[in-house]
């Protein structure tokens, strides 16, 4: 019989994290385990303010559905999401935490690396950005000045924004991608991406608000760089959705449910001819290494959740210079050390 426990936490960040929805100097997470015997598998969902996501929320519900998720017998991890998906429907977050938890476990019990169980050759791994927050032009430069590294997110949301992007790009010659968090205007996307084109901009995600599908398509079409979707691709049913108007999709486990949907998110994007990224939502290492072992299916990764954090709590990831390394041991591969 499966044992379930949950953990809260507030994660604090290295420097305020701010983008165009809003300002936090921690990351509430909530930490799911399932167990069988002395095998323990661990799954993250952070929550979101803006998704109107919170810890006290996953906790409630975790404790009103606890008796029949441990009565499960885990046999297959896709169909134990489909027993969760129907147990808590709608609650991809806490869907999410559970399903990492039930893929860990599950590879662990069957000694190994959840890449290898999941049929994964781990080769052409995609490098991680690391993420630089809406702030000051001087403060920007300053957080980007003691995170050298070979990729960076920027994080915009106002047009004045691009003053940012100069000064960042006077000091390193690294590839930029920018993430708007739907901050602009049509009109403002179509005079701000030729500009960042020249800054070496190579991507852009969520420039409008989710839901203007009709005007992607037309800014699609005049873009000089990619366009990804982020919050106007948040679950399986909107992957088509994006085929038109944008050429990539930002994946992120939390919001569509898990690993177990992504999986069929990634394919379906394939079939489109659509791009895929793998995003973080400030996960620690737990999340994070779930992210990780999709590397070789992934075109971009922003899985640089551990590095915003002043404090993680677990162990079992290797950043080096925007390479990510796993350790090797079954299951996500991590140890968690609270």
């Amino acid at each position: 019989m499966l044992q379930l426990k949950y953990y809260r936490f507030e994660l604090p960040f290295e420097y305020p994290f701010i983008t165009s929805h809003g300002a936090k100097t921690h990351q509430p997470t909530l930490i799911t385990s399932l167990a069988l015997g002395n095998v323990i598998g661990f799954g993250e969902a952070p929550a979101i303010s803006y998704y109107n996501i919170t810890v006290d929320d996953m906790i409630a519900s975790l404790e009103a559905k606890k008796g029949m998720i441990e009565r499960y017998a885990l046999t297959d991890p896709q169909r134990f999401w489909h027993f969760l998906h129907h147990l808590i429907p709608g609650q991809h977050f806490l869907t999410a935490a559970l399903d990492i938890a039930g893929w860990d476990l599950f590879a662990q019990l069957r000694r190994q690396p959840l890449y290898q169980l999941l049929g994964i050759k781990w080769d052409k791994a995609p490098l991680t950005d690391y993420t630089i927050g809406m702030d000051t032009p001087e403060n920007m430069v300053a957080k980007m000045k003691a995170h050298p590294w070979p990729i960076y997110k920027i994080k915009v949301g106002k047009p004045d924004d691009i003053d940012s992007i100069r000064a960042l790009r006077a000091h390193t010659d690294a590839p930029f991608r920018i993430d708007a968090n739907e901050g602009w205007t049509f009109e403002e996307a179509k005079t701000l991406l030729p500009e960042l084109k020249l800054l070496n901009v190579t991507l852009a995600e969520q420039p409008l608000p989710r839901g203007e599908y009709e005007a992607m398509k037309e800014l699609k079409a005049i873009s000089p760089i990619p366009l990804y979707a982020d919050e106007s691709c948040c679950t399986e049913g909107d992957v088509a959705k994006c085929a038109d108007g944008f050429d990539g999709i930002n994946i992120k486990l939390t919001k569509c449910g898990g690993i177990t949907p992504a999986l069929r998110m990634i394919k379906e994007a394939r079939t489109l001819g659509l791009k895929v990224m793998c995003g973080s939502m400030n996960e620690s290492t737990i999340g994070s290494a779930a992210i990780a072992n999709l590397l070789p299916l992934l075109d971009e990764v922003d899985a640089d959740g551990p590095l915003l954090l002043s404090k993680d709590i677990a162990q079992g990831l290797k950043y080096d210079n925007g390479i990510i390394t796993l350790s090797g041991r079954p299951g996500l591969g991590i140890r968690v050390t609270g």
